[in-house]
Parts: C-alpha cells; sequence; structure tokens
C-alpha cells in the first residue's frame, strides 16, 4: 500500500470522530476537503474504509482492520519525532491530560504547575470532564482514572489510593439535628451524583451507604461540593478536597469512610516514548505525594 502519512491522518480522525465535520475540527480542516481526502485514499488503496450511516461515517471490516495498524504508525511518528528533540534534561512539546473533575480540580493544577516550573518548553492541556475520557479517539495522550480498563491496547499503572468521607458545613451542623448514628442520616438530605450518569461505579459512593434519595445532585463532583459548602446537606467528599473548604466538616467519620483508587492510562505504544514516559513518572509521583500531603491537612 503506497499510502502517505498524510491520508492515514485523515483515516484515522474520522474513524475516531465518525463524522466529517468532526475531523475537519480535529485536523483544522473543510469537511469537503476530508470527504475528498477519504474518498482518495479508498481509491488509492482499492477498499471502501466508510459506509456514510444516519449516525455518520462506520468503519467497514477493512477500515477496522486498518485502524490498528493506523495508531501502530502513529504511535511510531510520535516516538520518532521525540527521538529528534535529543535527549535532553528536561521535556518539551505539548501534553494533554484527561481526569475526572475532582482530580482535575484538587489535585492537577498543583502538580501540573510543579512539572511546568521544571520544565519551561512543555505545554500541559488539562481536560477535565465528568466521565471517561476517550484514549482511541485521541482526546488526551493519558488520562487519570478512577478505575482499571481491561479492555483495549492500553498501558494501566495504579497510581495511588485516596479516601472519601461524608461532610457538611459547619453552619449545616449547627442548625441541624444532630448526626451521631448512621440512622441519623434517613433526616437529612443529601448531595450526589445524578443517578443514571454515574460514568464509573467507583463512583457510586450512595448506594454503596444505602442512600436511596438524592435531594441535589449534579454530574460534577466540584458543584456537589459546592452545593454542600452553601449549608445545602450532606454529599460524599475526597479528603485531599477539604483544606481547600475550611468550612466543611467530615460526619460520622468513624463509621463511614470510603477508600478508591487511581489509575494511569496510556496507549499500549506510547512505552516507546521517553518523553511520555518521563512526564507519567513525574505525574504519578507528583499525585502520590499531593495526595499524601492533603489528605495529612485533614
Amino acid at each position: 500500500m503506497d499510502a502517505q502519512w498524510d491520508d492515514m491522518k485523515v483515516f484515522l480522525a474520522v474513524a475516531r470522530e465518525s463524522s466529517l465535520s468532526g475531523a475537519g475540527r480535529v485536523l483544522k480542516m473543510d469537511p469537503a476537503t476530508v470527504g475528498r481526502r477519504i474518498a482518495r485514499f479508498e481509491e488509492a488503496i482499492g477498499t471502501t474504509l466508510f459506509i456514510k450511516s444516519p449516525q455518520g461515517y462506520a468503519i467497514t471490516p477493512a477500515g477496522d482492520r486498518l485502524l490498528s495498524h493506523a495508531e501502530e504508525a502513529e504511535q511510531a511518528m510520535r516516538a520518532g519525532q521525540d527521538a529528534l528533540m535529543g535527549v535532553s534534561d528536561t521535556m518539551s512539546g505539548q501534553i494533554r491530560l484527561g481526569a475526572p473533575d475532582g482530580c482535575a480540580n484538587y489535585l492537577l493544577p498543583q502538580v501540573c504547575a510543579q512539572i511546568a516550573k521544571e520544565n519551561p518548553d512543555l505545554d500541559i492541556q488539562i481536560v477535565a470532564l465528568p466521565r471517561t475520557i476517550n484514549l482511541s479517539r485521541r482526546e488526551a495522550d493519558m488520562a487519570v482514572s478512577v478505575s482499571a480498563p481491561t479492555a483495549g491496547r492500553l498501558l494501566v499503572q495504579k497510581i495511588t489510593d485516596y479516601k472519601l468521607h461524608l461532610a457538611a458545613s459547619r453552619y449545616y451542623l449547627r442548625d441541624n439535628p444532630d448526626i451521631i448514628r448512621l440512622s441519623d442520616l434517613k433526616k437529612h438530605p443529601v448531595i450526589g451524583y445524578i443517578p443514571d450518569m454515574v460514568f464509573d461505579r467507583e463512583l457510586d459512593y450512595l448506594s454503596d451507604l444505602g442512600v436511596e434519595r438524592v435531594k441535589l445532585a449534579s454530574n460534577s463532583v466540584s458543584v456537589q461540593v459546592k452545593i454542600a459548602v452553601e449549608g445545602t446537606g450532606l454529599c460524599v467528599m475526597h479528603d485531599f478536597a477539604l483544606p481547600a473548604h475550611r468550612v466543611l466538616r467530615k460526619v460520622l467519620k468513624d463509621k463511614i469512610s470510603l477508600t478508591r483508587s487511581f489509575y494511569l492510562v496510556r496507549h499500549q505504544a506510547d512505552h516507546r516514548s521517553e518523553r511520555l514516559n518521563r512526564f507519567a513518572l513525574a505525574l504519578t509521583r507528583g499525585l502520590r505525594n499531593e495526595v499524601a500531603r492533603l489528605e495529612g491537612l485533614t
């Protein structure tokens, strides 16, 4: 197959976005141009790679077989670019990191600021989303996850455990009935995730606590915490977030304590990239230290 790498990049973008318009946004290219490039690519290799459907561009079995090889070629190009940068004491270029919004709001600003300070030529982009980051679509170069994925060609590394407790504002606790026993929770409104928008089983804290009704809900943990700060009720929150909200107090801390974990998830082929390996090492060390520091303050 005598196809240019530029055509392969267009193919990858359409495969990941399932539309010409989505691929055009990624490539900064007009959708009509993307369509012509795909048609030219298919003609050059003599194979239909996509079928247009009501949902967009559906990849064919032939396209699916090509996809894994295209991704390997992409990883090889990235590794080659890293190698051409030469060996340096500092990192450079751009790295995009995805994370759930709790981690992104309360941990990554400090950790990434320190990495950026030590690497002046490195640009770090933090993608904070209350859902799982799709690495297959190249939404990020790597992602922090609250569970370890078991499918896909991925590198998965446990970063650290972290603790969660029920919390409420001191004003709420002052003005409402005491919470001494687990049964007392029935008298208090609880803040949590929108039940049908819990994107990971590990975040379904309230089911573990037997809470049946969520008085106020959001798909964002940061919004949940801000509602609790307003003195509206109880929420489950990360211990590492408590130092940022001095008005909040742990509730039933000797009876309710949850432990969860953060994992670093990367493309399997990225193990060949010295730059990404170094960033992953700095990130995992930084997150472990920051979780330990903030939990120590509570």
